[in-house]
């Protein structure tokens, strides 16, 4: 999902943001590296790195460590969640790829699967 961002747009770093004026000089610049990260995966990793250290330190928290589990879970679940504009999209390519090349090499493909037949 690169380029990508929740709002649809990428924030200018040059540019002060709303809530830079109550950060620091340094939180700006912290800030500033934050919002070129991508995706969720440092955020999960993080996360997972800091239930293990808390199963080792604290294995009678089982009612934080169960919130960091879950907070786990509901990233990895919008990591991979696709649209239904996405699928309809990877559905279309698949069949654009098997009419272009699986039907010219004789290749029998989408009978019964919802992919239109070449030549239908």
């Amino acid at each position: 999902m690169a380029g990508k961002r929740i709002s649809g747009k990428a924030r200018n770093p040059a540019r002060p943001g709303f809530y830079s004026r109550a950060l620091t000089e340094a939180e700006r610049l912290q800030l500033e590296e934050a919002s070129r990260v991508e995706g969720l995966d440092e955020e999960i990793s993080l996360l997972r790195l800091r239930l293990r250290e808390l199963a080792a330190t604290s294995p009678e928290s089982i009612d934080v460590q169960l919130k960091v589990a879950r907070a786990i879970t509901s990233m990895m679940r919008t990591r991979y969640q696709i649209s239904k504009e996405e699928k309809k999209s990877l559905k279309d390519a698949i069949a654009n790829v098997l009419q272009e090349i699986a039907a010219p090499l004789g290749i029998g493909v989408g009978m019964g699967v919802g992919i239109k037949a070449v030549g239908k």
